[in-house]
């Protein structure tokens, strides 16, 4: 097939099936009415000699062929646009839908402040907030379903880029009137009373030392550390009660109401729970490793301007908070 006689609008159209998985959504996107994407979607599949999209239910879902071209295609589509250049990115004219990847405990620390910033500075732009605990969230950046993850990684491959957004110990977090919540905790104390930890993925995900790697990304799965805790309790020869695991860390307020149990959490997310009451932090009696949380994107997107206005937003709501700490 030459690529001389293609109709190369096309090509975002194949874009916007695949990434709204609906043609009339489609067809908003490209300001086309659904016949019309229809029509171009039967050229495409012409070219091509597949089906591309099949309907299930009232949705489009791409063929094997169409999962398999989708990566390189539109990562040349948005290589293509960035060459081509764009207009000037104006915050305040701007009606941009942005897709960030973050945790419950990310969106109470990060994203809400910087929801509340934008809708100051850019009206106009919409978030939209995406489970970073997913389990294809690589693939998702690679595809560019999602804008900007935010979190903790160990591991991060060379075609994403990222920046440090703050860095963090951890603190404890139990409720009013607990038995230690007038004094400073001490190391009995983490054998005395239960805990609940925060973990969005345990060894049967595939985590290995508290992170879990997809085509090269390793994001964190358990948001304590685990190692310094159980080296610390070494000298009691016992290991920690570990209660109750949730996935979420909103959760743990209710969790910890009325309970004696302790909560091992980032020290961000300490300080915005227990600002809204009923709960006390404390410093664990023990060294914790600090975290670095940071954004992590393509790196096709790097000279994208409303993308990098974006990330500059992100990070001053991130030294905000880190400040916070201090």
């Amino acid at each position: 097939m030459s690529i001389g006689r293609t109709d190369l609008n096309l090509l975002k159209v194949f874009e916007a099936i695949y990434e709204e998985r609906n043609l009339v959504l489609a067809g908003k996107r490209l300001h086309l009415t659904q016949s019309a994407v229809s029509h171009a979607l039967r050229r495409l599949r012409e070219l091509v000699g597949d089906e591309l999209f099949v309907r299930m239910g009232k949705g489009m879902v791409p063929t094997a062929r169409a999962m398999s071209m989708a990566p390189t295609l539109l990562d040349s589509i948005r290589r293509i646009e960035s060459a081509l250049g764009t207009e000037p990115f104006s915050p305040s004219q701007s009606r941009r839908k942005f897709v960030i990847a973050a945790n419950d405990y990310v969106t109470e620390v990060i994203v809400a402040p910087l929801s509340r910033e934008l809708q100051k500075m850019a009206p106009g732009v919409d978030l939209v907030i995406r489970p970073s605990t997913r389990l294809d969230l690589a693939e998702q950046i690679d595809l560019g379903r999602i804008d900007i993850a935010i979190g903790i990684f160990s591991q991060i491959p060379p075609r994403l880029n990222s920046c440090a957004l703050m860095s963090q110990g951890e603190s404890i977090l139990m409720c009013n009137g607990h038995p230690a919540s007038r004094r400073k905790l001490r190391l009995d104390d983490l054998t005395k009373y239960p805990l609940v930890t925060l973990s969005v993925g345990g060894q049967e995900e595939g985590a290995v030392g508290g992170f879990i790697v997809e085509r090269g990304l390793a994001r964190q799965s358990e948001m304590f550390d685990r190692r310094a805790l159980e080296e610390a309790l070494l000298a009691f020869g016992e290991a920690p009660r570990l209660r109750v695991t949730v996935p979420h860390a909103l959760a743990i307020p209710a969790m910890l109401r009325k309970t004696d149990m302790l909560s091992i959490v980032p020290a961000s997310l300490a300080l915005a729970l227990a600002d809204r009451g009923g709960l006390v932090r404390r410093a664990p009696p023990y060294p914790s490793r600090t975290e670095t949380m940071r954004a992590v994107w393509h790196d096709r997107d790097d000279d994208d301007v409303g993308h990098a206005w974006l990330r500059e937003m992100i990070l001053k709501t991130a030294q905000t908070s880190e400040e916070a700490l201090k």
